[in-house]
């Protein structure tokens, strides 16, 4: 391979190559790269191959650490926060240069690395006939909302479907995937959580079965397919550069993406300059909130469940200093009731924690009212099995962290959160706990419960968003009771 044109020094030329309109490209690395930008060990094409396409302006590099007011900016997350970037001598430049730490875990991307992508025509992709095949029926509030996405895609505008949990957002989005690959858009579903990625294919291959479609997250063997339906972690999304002519960002109020710059940043360069932006989530944060009341966001509200029953309103309940008391080795009469009227109802319950150390010591005290009660959080091991256990009914309460605060539904359940007053128990989580009650036609009703040391703006405004829904809800017609 010719060094001098294809190397990898800090003052290598990223400058595009003129394209040689004659040269035949191979269509397997133009599959490869479009839409991309991938470090060179990441292409399983030889270097001589990759250099001839380079070459023939096909390929295009990109630095991957730029300077910026004399300061590293990582091209790939966007990261320019000085304690996530290190220097290290580097063996290929043999120069000591800064490398980016923030994204280290999708390769080291460091001033000699260039990023790979595709310079020449786009793939189109053969959409066959029929593309949507879904028996199902929207309700009212749904088909606006279906309406509101069909429409921004075809306009390429942004959106925000601010839809209650349990509203059905998944279905609202057919008909417009369906518009969009007909007109040969390349479309995107991103979330925070790999759990909802393997949630969400089967159901988009099921309604688009003859459409490839990539699911995207670490260690995922689909992460090269070209596709023109791709559903994909957010963190996954810092391999693409201008792929996706529609974007459908799902969970945007979720961790990690609320906190993470990065995520936003590579969400925002993985669509292309002219394309439209969904937005999905059933708890917008203040400024989103505010911004839709005062018409500076385009918005559409899904204000009830597809069965026409309220929302479940928490009830606050006094628990007194239930921490100390748990410390000392009690436990709260008053959760103690509750629990106690669930399992005599054979009614089953997620009990929320906000700390993992304080439910393990809970546990023993609710394990006395019924040996079968189980705890999960996030690096339980067995969290998968239990979960399953606990939809199969092989459990009647569940003791858990806020990993289950989302994504997770079994049809008659009641919830609680013991200690709601935690400041990890935020607006935007509250409501998606208590979205958890009431989710099915069968069992369209639930009690949730706050147990609380004192009342917490985020409680407060959790409870009135649950009320205002419901309140719109009736006035829209959409609410029968």
């Amino acid at each position: 391979m010719n060094s001098t044109t294809f190397s990898f020094g800090k003052n290598a030329s990223v400058a595009p190559m003129p394209v040689n309109s004659s040269f035949k490209f191979t269509p397997e690395i133009q599959k490869f790269l479009t839409g991309k930008q991938l470090l060179l060990d990441d292409i399983p094409f030889s270097h001589e191959l990759i250099q001839t396409h380079y070459e023939n302006g096909y390929i295009r590099l990109r630095e991957g650490i730029i300077q910026k007011d004399k300061h590293p900016v990582c091209v790939r997350c966007g990261n320019s926060d000085p304690q996530w970037f290190a220097e290290i001598p580097c063996a290929r430049c043999g120069q000591t240069e800064w490398y980016c730490r923030n994204c280290l875990m999708m390769g080291r991307m460091s001033e000699c690395t260039r990023l790979f992508s595709w310079n020449g025509p786009v793939p189109k992709p053969v959409i066959p006939e029929p593309i949507l095949e879904w028996s199902g029926q929207l309700s009212e509030g749904q088909t606006e909302a279906a309406d509101r996405v069909v429409n921004a895609i075809r306009t390429n505008s942004e959106l925000l479907v601010w839809a209650v949990c349990g509203a059905g957002k998944t279905e609202i989005l057919f008909q417009g995937i369906a518009a969009g690959l007909a007109a040969g858009n390349r479309i995107c579903i991103a979330t925070p959580r790999t759990d909802v990625v393997l949630e969400l294919t089967p159901r988009l291959k099921k309604a688009f079965p003859a459409i490839a479609i990539a699911s995207l997250f670490g260690g995922s063997e689909e992460r090269h397919l070209y596709a023109p339906l791709t559903i994909t972690t957010t963190h996954q999304l810092m391999r693409f550069y201008h792929a996706f002519d529609v974007i459908i960002l799902d969970e945007v109020d979720a961790f990690p993406f609320t906190v993470d710059e990065s995520l936003k940043y590579a969400a925002a360069h993985a669509r292309k300059p002219v394309s439209t932006m969904i937005y999905l989530t059933a708890t917008p944060n203040e400024k989103w909130q505010r911004e839709c009341r005062l018409g500076k966001r385009a918005f559409v509200t899904i204000p009830a469940r597809f069965h026409r029953h309220p929302l479940p309103v928490p009830e606050f309940v006094w628990s007194g200093n239930w921490q100390k008391q748990v410390k000392k080795g009690k436990f709260p009469a008053s959760v103690r009731r509750w629990i106690s009227t669930r399992l005599q109802a054979q009614k089953q319950a997620l009990v929320f924690f906000p700390h993992i150390p304080l439910m393990e010591k809970a546990l023993p005290f609710v394990r006395q009212l019924d040996p079968n009660i189980e705890t999960v959080h996030a690096e339980d091991p067995k969290r998968k099995e239990k979960v399953e256990k606990m939809r199969s009914q092989e459990i009647s309460i569940l003791l858990t962290t806020t990993i289950l605060e989302r994504g997770v539904t079994i049809p008659n359940i009641d919830v609680a959160v013991i200690g709601a007053e935690d400041d990890i128990f935020t607006e935007s989580a509250l409501v998606q706990i208590a979205g958890r009650a009431g989710r099915s036609v069968e069992y369209p009703s639930g009690n949730v419960t706050f147990f609380h040391y004192g009342k917490t703006a985020a409680m407060q405004k959790a409870r009135r968003q649950i009320v205002e829904m419901n309140r719109l809800g009736r006035k829209k017609g959409l609410i029968d009771a």
